[in-house]
């Protein structure tokens, strides 16, 4: 398994920087966006990150995070009501902007979208522990805090239909989407191929049951998940997938990547009790289903050795692909989920 420690690059790629704002083209379509915080809750600390959702009305502006570009307006006033809501959780080294054409779309479709940065998995996190499996366990409580804070804290809270919620999770995040709706994987399972790199803690914490017994926390309100290229999916057995109800579509890259491999999705798809809606991105690696590079993000990524996070085979368009991806997507949520009540 490649090492999951962010590097240089994924500092740089999910810091936060000073937000610089620039006029869009005329006529862009736009969404809103605010900016979150979660207040720490428990020993758990806050969660930062961010909501798209219908806009109001206003100009769209360019809001940079780093060298990654948001198109939006931000803090725009919400229009609609009776919205579904989709929450995101990023891979490692990942932020809340990893998805951002993914939420846009569906925020410009009625949809109100919320993603956190995972603390102990964020590439912008000062305690950022991906070789801990406390990075695992307390992705989904991340989730389930998420959904809390929306239907109570946000204060568009009363927009949103409570019995409308789904959930988008990859690499990483796809193990998050499965544990949220109810799944388990059994971690010993890895024991017989235990991963090796500075800093991993992985299998001598499950030899030891460094889990304690602690469960996972799993939110009955989820009801549709899309699911791609989850980590760790080869330890979800039949029996840690039973009480899984909800319609998942899962997505697998034909050639994966960063640890992750076409088995994972197998797995999955073959031990849910419901058959899920199975697509397979030919000729994609695993982070073709990150949202397209820009240039400048594209250089960044090769300066600092990690350009397999922008770069695709010659014959993959990842632009392309994000067009008929966003599409099945929004198809899917839209078929479990409603439409939205947006402007």
């Amino acid at each position: 398994m490649r090492p999951p420690v962010p590097l240089r690059l994924r500092l740089l790629l999910f810091a936060f920087l000073p937000l610089l704002c620039l006029l869009a083209p005329a006529g862009s379509r736009a969404a809103g966006l605010s900016l979150i915080e979660i207040p720490a809750d428990g020993g758990r600390p806050a969660l930062t990150g961010g909501v798209w959702y219908p806009c109001a009305g206003g100009t769209p502006t360019a809001n940079r995070f780093g060298p990654i570009v948001v198109e939006v307006v931000r803090d725009c006033p919400p229009a609609g009501m009776q919205m579904p809501l989709v929450v995101i959780s990023h891979g490692v080294g990942g932020s809340f902007v990893s998805h951002r054409d993914t939420a846009r779309a569906l925020a410009d479709a009625g949809f109100i979208v919320a993603a956190v940065d995972h603390p102990l998995n964020s590439g912008r996190s000062a305690t950022r522990r991906p070789g801990d499996i406390a990075s695992m366990l307390e992705r989904p409580d991340d989730i389930k805090r998420l959904v809390d804070f929306m239907l109570a804290g946000w204060p568009g809270a009363a927009r949103i239909a409570p019995e409308r919620i789904g959930v988008f999770g990859f690499s990483r995040g796809g193990y998050t989407g499965l544990a949220a709706i109810g799944g388990t994987p059994d971690f010993r399972l890895i024991l017989g191929h235990c991963p090796t790199y500075p800093g991993n803690r992985w299998c001598a914490q499950i030899e030891v049951d460094a889990t304690d017994g602690r469960a996972l926390t799993h939110d009955a309100r989820i009801k549709a998940a899309v699911i791609a290229d989850p980590a760790f999916g080869a330890q979800f057995t039949v029996a840690g997938l039973r009480p899984v109800t909800v319609p998942v579509q899962l997505w697998a890259s034909e050639f994966g990547g960063d640890g992750v491999g076409p088995k994972d999705a197998d797995t999955v798809a073959h031990n849910l009790t419901a058959r899920p809606e199975l697509h397979v991105a030919a000729k994609a690696g695993h982070f073709a289903f990150l949202a397209p590079c820009s240039a400048e993000l594209a250089k960044a990524a090769a300066d600092f050795g990690e350009a397999e996070i922008c770069t695709d085979g010659a014959d993959f368009d990842r632009i392309a692909f994000h067009r008929n991806f966003n599409a099945e997507v929004l198809r899917f949520f839209r078929r479990h989920l409603g439409a939205g009540q947006g402007p």
